[in-house]
């Protein structure tokens, strides 16, 4: 389980202790670790997941020691039913959620990957948009709460000549993906729904999100499992082009504490937009060095210099450079991330090589 500092943690307390909290996506990479420290405050949780791109597995572990506070629905964002279930009050717990104040959604649900949403655009559109407004619907029909959106950094685009400078929330959009479309229509949902039907909300960008529990296939930060992999068997990594390119990476601890912390606000301003990530660029070099060297401390047979990546040529579309601004999360919510860079790949690294080991005596790759 992901560790946050104590301070915070009290801070946010008071906000889910025996508070009704919905996640979609919550058996996914981010919105499981959520769960989790949603259920150590405390919430009553309850998920929704059709595991088209997750596993039931730490959802299980926490409704086999948890049962009186948490639930899970397996089923879309796209079945009204099964949105009628998430949001329905426990019935079998033990403690009694707090009914007097809505329910808090963190709505994390979505076809993430890029390339998916180029091969299939309406499926896309109807889960990250549709979806997003069913979603957005149930809470309504919840007699309302607030709502924290899962968005996206991919909304700003290539900005060309502009892209070393931080991305802000006042910049235009510019979505090259269906994707990244798709999000940005879930932002102007949420933005709508707030003025229209009163929902508290706010769409929170995400820039490249690592972690535990990260497929190396994932949308959003594809290069640190990927690297990871490869490493930990003593194998080169690549890098598609000059490696000089600079991402802006995020623990996930960072991104679940910005979750926790936009939902616990004491106020929203209307359509409220901000980026989440560390505010810090580096390069996909420096990264290949950093990582080497964690791969081989505790790996025998494993040298760092080894592992310097090897280069193929540059994939066509690729953005330059991404970096977030993240003085308006400051502003709205106290976000600050609290996990660096090197502590974030230390732990991620470290569960890889546990899921390498586990693999390996159990006879598997």
């Amino acid at each position: 389980m992901l560790r946050f500092p104590s301070e915070l943690i009290v801070r946010v307390r008071p906000t889910y202790e025996n508070r009704r909290v919905v996640v979609t996506g919550g058996a996914g990479f981010i919105g499981s670790h959520l769960v989790d420290a949603l259920v150590s405050l405390g919430a009553h949780v309850s998920v929704l997941d059709d595991l088209s791109n997750s596993s039931a597995a730490y959802v299980a572990e926490l409704l086999e020691l948890e049962p009186d506070r948490v639930s899970f629905v397996h089923g879309s964002i796209l079945d009204r039913d099964a949105l009628t279930d998430a949001f329905a009050t426990p019935r079998r717990s033990n403690t009694q959620a707090d009914s007097d104040r809505g329910p808090v959604v963190f709505h994390m649900a979505a076809v993430g990957s890029v390339p998916l949403s180029i091969e299939q655009p309406g499926r896309a559109w109807d889960v990250n948009a549709t979806g997003t407004l069913r979603v957005l619907e149930a809470l309504r029909a919840a007699g309302g709460g607030r709502m924290v959106h899962s968005s996206s950094s991919s909304i700003y685009g290539d900005r060309g000549e502009d892209s070393s400078q931080p991305c802000e929330e006042s910049m235009p959009p510019c979505p090259l993906s269906p994707y990244a479309a798709s999000k940005l229509s879930g932002e102007y949902l949420l933005s709508t729904w707030a003025r229209c039907y009163g929902i508290e909300s706010i769409a929170l960008r995400y820039f490249n999100v690592f972690g535990p529990r990260q497929r190396a296939d994932s949308a959003y930060a594809a290069v640190i499992p990927a690297f990871a992999s490869r490493m930990l068997r003593g194998e080169r990594p690549t890098i598609f082009g000059d490696g000089e390119q600079t991402r802006d990476f995020t623990f996930v601890a960072n991104v679940v504490l910005a979750n926790l912390m936009a939902g616990s606000a004491s106020t929203l301003p209307d359509g409220a937009i901000a980026n989440v990530g560390l505010g810090s660029a580096t390069s996909l070099n420096q990264l290949a060095g950093m990582m080497a060297e964690a791969a081989a401390k505790d790996s025998p047979g494993v040298i760092a210099e080894d592992l310097k990546p090897r280069h193929e040529p540059a994939r066509q579309g690729e953005v330059r450079h991404s970096l977030a601004s993240i003085e308006r999360a400051r502003t709205i919510f106290g976000y600050d991330p609290f996990a660096t860079l090197s502590e974030g790949l230390a732990e991620t690294i470290q569960w890889h090589r546990a899921q390498l080991e586990a693999g390996a005596s159990s006879g598997g790759a």
